[in-house]
Protein backbone atom coordinates (compact mmCIF):
# COMPACT_ATOMS: atom_id res chain seq x y z
CA UNK A 1 0.00 0.00 0.00
CA UNK A 2 1.58 3.51 -0.99
CA UNK A 3 1.38 6.08 2.14
CA UNK A 4 0.48 9.16 0.19
CA UNK A 5 1.28 12.67 1.40
CA UNK A 6 -0.93 15.36 0.21
CA UNK A 7 -0.01 18.80 -0.23
CA UNK A 8 -3.23 21.27 -0.58
CA UNK A 9 -2.41 24.60 -2.39
CA UNK A 10 -4.00 27.92 -2.14
CA UNK A 11 -2.00 31.11 -3.32
CA UNK A 12 1.11 29.04 -3.55
CA UNK A 13 1.40 27.75 0.33
CA UNK A 14 0.52 24.44 2.26
CA UNK A 15 -3.19 24.60 4.07
CA UNK A 16 -5.34 22.35 4.58
CA UNK A 17 -8.95 22.79 4.89
CA UNK A 18 -11.70 20.92 7.45
CA UNK A 19 -14.36 19.16 5.81
CA UNK A 20 -13.53 21.13 2.52
CA UNK A 21 -14.84 24.46 3.98
CA UNK A 22 -12.71 27.28 2.48
CA UNK A 23 -13.51 29.29 5.58
CA UNK A 24 -11.83 26.75 7.94
CA UNK A 25 -8.77 27.28 6.30
CA UNK A 26 -4.89 26.18 7.94
CA UNK A 27 -1.73 27.71 6.62
CA UNK A 28 1.01 25.38 7.52
CA UNK A 29 3.74 26.08 5.26
CA UNK A 30 4.82 29.01 3.02
CA UNK A 31 7.12 26.68 0.54
CA UNK A 32 5.40 24.07 -0.84
CA UNK A 33 8.92 22.78 -2.73
CA UNK A 34 10.51 22.78 1.19
CA UNK A 35 7.57 20.64 2.22
CA UNK A 36 7.50 18.04 -0.57
CA UNK A 37 11.19 17.29 -0.30
CA UNK A 38 10.86 17.23 3.12
CA UNK A 39 8.15 14.13 2.35
CA UNK A 40 11.39 12.58 0.00
CA UNK A 41 13.50 12.54 2.58
CA UNK A 42 11.57 10.33 4.88
CA UNK A 43 10.86 8.34 2.34
CA UNK A 44 7.60 9.50 0.22
CA UNK A 45 7.71 8.16 -3.46
CA UNK A 46 4.38 9.53 -3.94
CA UNK A 47 2.57 13.34 -3.63
CA UNK A 48 -0.88 14.07 -3.78
CA UNK A 49 -0.90 17.97 -4.77
CA UNK A 50 -4.40 19.70 -5.05
CA UNK A 51 -4.51 23.10 -6.78
CA UNK A 52 -7.14 24.58 -4.37
CA UNK A 53 -7.35 27.69 -6.26
CA UNK A 54 -7.84 26.14 -9.60
CA UNK A 55 -11.09 24.03 -7.65
CA UNK A 56 -12.84 26.83 -6.91
CA UNK A 57 -11.44 28.59 -10.05
CA UNK A 58 -12.67 25.65 -12.67
CA UNK A 59 -9.41 25.79 -14.34
CA UNK A 60 -5.04 24.92 -12.82
CA UNK A 61 -3.44 27.76 -10.99
CA UNK A 62 -0.95 26.23 -9.68
CA UNK A 63 1.19 24.59 -12.56
CA UNK A 64 4.21 26.51 -11.93
CA UNK A 65 4.21 25.25 -8.58
CA UNK A 66 3.77 21.71 -9.99
CA UNK A 67 6.66 22.28 -12.00
CA UNK A 68 8.81 23.47 -9.33
CA UNK A 69 8.06 20.18 -7.31
CA UNK A 70 8.27 17.85 -10.40
CA UNK A 71 11.55 19.54 -11.29
CA UNK A 72 13.28 19.36 -7.83
CA UNK A 73 11.90 16.26 -6.54
CA UNK A 74 12.00 12.64 -8.03
CA UNK A 75 8.00 12.35 -6.18
CA UNK A 76 5.28 10.93 -8.43
CA UNK A 77 2.74 13.58 -8.39
CA UNK A 78 -0.86 12.71 -8.59
CA UNK A 79 -2.05 16.05 -9.12
CA UNK A 80 -5.94 17.63 -9.09
CA UNK A 81 -7.88 20.87 -8.97
CA UNK A 82 -9.43 22.68 -11.65
CA UNK A 83 -8.38 19.79 -14.57
CA UNK A 84 -11.81 20.96 -16.63
CA UNK A 85 -10.57 20.56 -20.57
CA UNK A 86 -8.28 18.37 -22.78
CA UNK A 87 -6.32 21.09 -22.56
CA UNK A 88 -6.08 21.68 -19.08
CA UNK A 89 -4.48 17.88 -18.76
CA UNK A 90 -2.07 18.43 -21.02
CA UNK A 91 -0.82 21.64 -19.40
CA UNK A 92 -0.47 19.80 -16.28
CA UNK A 93 1.32 16.38 -17.47
CA UNK A 94 3.38 19.08 -19.11
CA UNK A 95 4.42 20.76 -15.98
CA UNK A 96 5.45 17.33 -14.22
CA UNK A 97 2.22 15.37 -13.35
CA UNK A 98 2.61 11.67 -13.39
CA UNK A 99 -0.96 11.34 -12.58
CA UNK A 100 -4.50 13.31 -12.93
CA UNK A 101 -6.99 13.07 -10.36
CA UNK A 102 -10.48 13.98 -12.50
CA UNK A 103 -12.85 15.00 -9.65
CA UNK A 104 -15.55 16.79 -10.05
CA UNK A 105 -15.57 16.76 -14.36
CA UNK A 106 -15.90 13.42 -13.72
CA UNK A 107 -19.04 13.37 -12.27
CA UNK A 108 -20.41 16.65 -14.50
CA UNK A 109 -18.97 15.36 -17.89
CA UNK A 110 -18.02 11.43 -17.73
CA UNK A 111 -17.64 11.67 -21.41
CA UNK A 112 -15.23 13.49 -21.33
CA UNK A 113 -13.06 11.92 -18.82
CA UNK A 114 -13.87 8.79 -20.49
CA UNK A 115 -12.07 10.05 -24.14
CA UNK A 116 -9.21 10.92 -21.14
CA UNK A 117 -8.85 7.18 -20.32
CA UNK A 118 -8.45 6.35 -24.02
CA UNK A 119 -6.22 9.17 -25.00
CA UNK A 120 -3.38 9.16 -21.82
CA UNK A 121 -4.42 5.81 -20.31
CA UNK A 122 -5.81 4.57 -17.06
CA UNK A 123 -2.77 4.78 -15.53
CA UNK A 124 -2.34 7.94 -15.69
CA UNK A 125 -6.30 9.15 -15.42
CA UNK A 126 -7.38 8.61 -11.21
CA UNK A 127 -10.98 8.91 -10.70
CA UNK A 128 -11.73 11.58 -7.71
CA UNK A 129 -14.85 9.59 -5.99
CA UNK A 130 -15.47 12.45 -3.47
CA UNK A 131 -18.42 11.45 -1.14
CA UNK A 132 -20.50 12.27 1.54
CA UNK A 133 -23.25 10.47 2.75
CA UNK A 134 -22.71 7.92 -0.06
CA UNK A 135 -23.62 10.62 -2.50
CA UNK A 136 -20.84 12.06 -4.96
CA UNK A 137 -19.53 15.78 -3.58
CA UNK A 138 -18.60 18.06 -6.31
CA UNK A 139 -17.65 21.91 -6.75
CA UNK A 140 -15.09 21.68 -4.36
CA UNK A 141 -17.10 19.73 -2.10
CA UNK A 142 -19.56 22.63 -2.16
CA UNK A 143 -22.25 20.55 -3.75
CA UNK A 144 -23.73 17.14 -3.55
CA UNK A 145 -24.88 15.71 -6.66
CA UNK A 146 -27.65 12.96 -6.98
CA UNK A 147 -24.82 10.36 -8.29
CA UNK A 148 -24.30 7.83 -5.40
CA UNK A 149 -21.06 6.47 -4.89
CA UNK A 150 -21.34 2.46 -6.06
CA UNK A 151 -23.32 3.71 -8.86
CA UNK A 152 -20.53 6.08 -9.58
CA UNK A 153 -17.44 3.66 -9.77
CA UNK A 154 -19.22 0.84 -11.39
CA UNK A 155 -20.11 2.99 -14.99
CA UNK A 156 -16.46 4.03 -14.64
CA UNK A 157 -14.74 1.01 -14.13
CA UNK A 158 -17.30 0.10 -17.34
CA UNK A 159 -15.44 2.54 -18.91
CA UNK A 160 -11.80 1.53 -18.05
CA UNK A 161 -10.91 3.23 -14.75
CA UNK A 162 -8.74 1.29 -13.06
CA UNK A 163 -7.47 3.62 -9.58
CA UNK A 164 -10.41 5.84 -7.26
CA UNK A 165 -9.16 8.42 -5.02
CA UNK A 166 -12.39 7.64 -2.44
CA UNK A 167 -12.17 10.87 -0.24
CA UNK A 168 -15.37 11.29 2.51
CA UNK A 169 -15.49 14.52 2.63
CA UNK A 170 -17.12 14.60 6.51
CA UNK A 171 -14.19 13.31 7.60
CA UNK A 172 -11.17 15.45 5.72
CA UNK A 173 -9.67 17.46 8.31
CA UNK A 174 -11.55 16.02 11.05
CA UNK A 175 -8.98 13.94 12.24
CA UNK A 176 -11.24 11.73 13.38
CA UNK A 177 -10.66 8.08 11.33
CA UNK A 178 -11.12 7.12 7.86
CA UNK A 179 -14.67 5.66 6.38
CA UNK A 180 -13.64 2.02 6.91
CA UNK A 181 -17.09 0.47 6.39
CA UNK A 182 -17.50 2.15 3.53
CA UNK A 183 -14.15 0.98 1.85
CA UNK A 184 -14.49 -2.27 2.77
CA UNK A 185 -17.97 -2.31 1.71
CA UNK A 186 -15.99 -1.03 -1.72
CA UNK A 187 -13.37 -3.31 -2.08
CA UNK A 188 -16.01 -6.49 -1.24
CA UNK A 189 -17.78 -4.91 -4.28
CA UNK A 190 -15.33 -4.08 -6.89
CA UNK A 191 -12.20 -6.42 -5.66
CA UNK A 192 -10.61 -5.59 -9.48
CA UNK A 193 -10.44 -1.62 -8.47
CA UNK A 194 -7.56 0.27 -6.98
CA UNK A 195 -8.76 2.22 -4.18
CA UNK A 196 -6.84 5.18 -2.03
CA UNK A 197 -8.63 6.05 1.22
CA UNK A 198 -8.37 9.51 1.70
CA UNK A 199 -10.35 11.66 4.59
CA UNK A 200 -9.68 11.10 8.15
CA UNK A 201 -6.59 9.09 7.82
CA UNK A 202 -5.63 9.71 11.55
CA UNK A 203 -3.20 7.42 13.08
CA UNK A 204 -0.34 4.40 12.29
CA UNK A 205 -3.37 2.22 13.43
CA UNK A 206 -5.35 4.11 10.04
CA UNK A 207 -3.00 2.82 7.67
CA UNK A 208 -2.65 -0.36 9.33
CA UNK A 209 -6.61 -1.22 9.28
CA UNK A 210 -6.32 0.30 5.30
CA UNK A 211 -3.79 -2.16 4.74
CA UNK A 212 -5.64 -4.97 6.00
CA UNK A 213 -8.87 -3.91 3.94
CA UNK A 214 -6.30 -4.20 0.46
CA UNK A 215 -6.29 -0.72 -0.20
CA UNK A 216 -3.99 0.64 -2.27
CA UNK A 217 -3.17 3.64 -0.83
CA UNK A 218 -3.77 6.20 1.69
CA UNK A 219 -3.68 9.72 2.11
CA UNK A 220 -2.37 11.63 4.50
CA UNK A 221 -2.54 15.16 5.64
CA UNK A 222 -3.82 17.47 8.21
CA UNK A 223 -2.72 14.29 10.93
CA UNK A 224 0.98 14.73 9.43
CA UNK A 225 1.36 18.71 9.62
CA UNK A 226 -0.90 18.48 13.18
CA UNK A 227 1.66 15.96 14.64
CA UNK A 228 -0.94 13.02 15.26
CA UNK A 229 1.33 10.50 12.74
CA UNK A 230 4.94 11.35 14.22
CA UNK A 231 7.96 11.91 12.29
CA UNK A 232 9.22 8.99 13.47
CA UNK A 233 6.14 7.08 12.51
CA UNK A 234 5.69 8.83 9.27
CA UNK A 235 9.39 7.63 8.25
CA UNK A 236 8.62 4.06 9.21
CA UNK A 237 5.58 3.62 7.87
CA UNK A 238 7.30 5.32 4.41
CA UNK A 239 10.22 3.42 4.63
CA UNK A 240 8.53 0.06 5.31
CA UNK A 241 5.71 0.23 2.43
CA UNK A 242 5.28 -2.33 -0.15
Amino acid sequence: MNIIPAIDLINGSCVRLTGGDFARQTTYAADPLAQAQYFEQLGATHLHLVDLDGARAREPRQLPVLERIARHTKLHIDFGGGIQTTAAAEAAFAAGAAQLTAGSIAAREPALVGEWLARFGAKRIIIGADFKADFIAVSAWTEQSTQRLPDFIGAYLAAGATTFICTDVSRDGQLQGPATATYAALRQQFPAAQFVASGGVTTVADLAAMRELGMAGAIIGKAIYEGKITEVELRAELQGQV
